[in-house]
């Protein structure tokens, strides 16, 4: 069954019409995602969870990514999607309140996967939120995940900056979500 998105314009507003989500990546329409980053500090130093995509997946399989991120089904909305594929992808329950809001992003990126085009339009919220738990203590979807790591936040930049890892990360994410931590320093 195919699954539908709601169609945004240029500025993020709903247009009204819905889409299947293969038609909006086959021809570049725009729509919206939810990006939920897991931080935590420990023995004094800021970490944040990356997932690695199941080799299975058509897009950047094997790859490190955000902790959480999916499309919002239409008629869905940024904050509860998050905490929908948070639940989903790690088995992970919290609350609307637990999210903190970096920004939004604009997405505009092409590419092939699996021989057929792919054309990315999106907004995505980026959202953080802090998560104690250890990497065996999430219930991973191996369908979707591979496996979690927790890696130090400024190593973590470092590594996208000079891509000395695997991953589909993008630096100008983080930078936003480094922008939110040092307004939010006294949580962290």
């Amino acid at each position: 069954m195919a699954e539908y998105l709601d169609v945004i314009d240029d500025n993020g507003n709903l247009t009204g019409e819905t889409v299947a989500r293969e038609v909006a990546h086959r021809d570049g329409i725009r729509h919206r995602t939810s990006h939920l980053w897991l931080l935590r500090k420990k023995d004094g130093a800021l970490q944040i969870l990356l997932q690695k995509r199941s080799a299975d997946k058509p897009s950047f399989p094997n790859c490190y990514d955000i902790s959480s991120a999916g499309h919002i089904p239409a008629g869905g909305e940024f904050a509860s999607s998050a905490l929908r594929e948070l639940k989903e992808e790690l088995g992970i329950t919290a609350e609307e309140k637990d999210l903190i809001v970096c920004g939004d992003r604009n997405v505009v990126w092409d590419c092939v996967f699996q021989g057929k085009p792919f054309h990315d339009r999106q907004i995505s919220r980026v959202f953080i939120m802090r998560c104690d738990l250890e990497e065996d203590q999430f219930h991973i979807d191996p369908v979707e995940v591979d496996s979690v790591r927790w890696m130090d936040f400024e190593k973590c930049i470092h590594g996208v900056e000079q891509n000395t890892f695997l991953n589909c990360i993008s630096l100008e994410e983080l930078q936003m979500v480094r922008k939110k931590l040092s307004e939010k320093e006294k949580m962290w």
